[in-house]
């Protein structure tokens, strides 16, 4: 009596997790949201889908897609508060950032030991100018 007592328990707790799993886990099919069924007044987007070979749903996208930008062809914008008092009396607060000197290798994805350090060589030269300071790349 308890091996089918403990049976009939088992499979209803499979019965339960089986059916909250269909109806509350499983995600439903998608379905397409974009797709109107009454067609887009605009015939500028009919006539660039009809000679461009789209599809009947890309062509409801591309209406929708087109009547959007359309209409923000029609946005305007009040430049009132270009002279408004609270707009000219607005200065730049920002810091310019110094260098420390100290920022890491030159390339930081070469190998370690193959950085070119440019240093400062001072080299006698025998023409005009007895010591010239020529930047030179040194290997370390």
């Amino acid at each position: 009596m308890p091996k089918t007592k403990n049976i009939i328990i088992f499979l209803v707790i499979a019965i339960i997790l089986i059916l909250i799993y269909t109806f509350f886990i499983k995600s439903s099919p998608d379905t397409d949201t974009l797709i109107s069924s009454t067609p887009s007044p605009l015939t500028l987007a009919s006539d660039i889908t009809s000679t461009t070979g789209i599809s009947d749903k890309n062509s409801l996208v591309a209406q929708d897609l087109l009547t959007l930008l359309l209409n923000v062809t029609n946005i305007k914008l009040n430049d009132a508060i270009f002279s408004d008092m609270a707009f000219n009396s607005l200065h730049d607060s920002s810091i310019t950032l110094i260098p420390d000197g100290n920022e890491g290798r030159p390339n930081p994805f070469a190998p370690i030991g193959n950085d070119i350090i440019a240093s400062v060589v001072n080299i006698t030269d025998t023409s005009n100018t007895p010591n010239a300071d020529i930047t030179t790349p040194v290997k370390p």
